[in-house]
């Protein structure tokens, strides 16, 4: 599957992770969507090389699961940052 497949499933699933994890974001669900993407390219490049696991084709569970753990990791390490620069100001 290739960057655009990856950025279209990543879109997708940081919006389904915004689903599933509910809460106030500061940056809104566009910001939400581009981290899902981030996560999604980043969880195919770790699922990939670490653990080797293909992720298949569009089609294929493993490519939609590998985004979405990836965009609720890098969802939940974005609200940790933010939540510190917050309480600073």
């Amino acid at each position: 599957m290739g960057i655009l497949g990856w950025i279209i499933v990543g879109g997708l699933m940081g919006a389904l992770a915004k689903a599933i994890m509910p809460g106030n974001d500061p940056g809104g669900i566009i910001v939400t969507i581009i981290i899902g993407i981030v996560g999604g390219l980043l969880g195919g490049f770790i699922g990939s090389a670490l653990f080797g696991v293909s992720t298949g084709g569009f089609f294929d569970i493993r490519t939609w699961l590998i985004a979405l753990v990836g965009a609720l990791l890098l969802l939940g390490i974005y609200r940790v940052i933010a939540g510190r620069r917050a309480v600073r100001h």
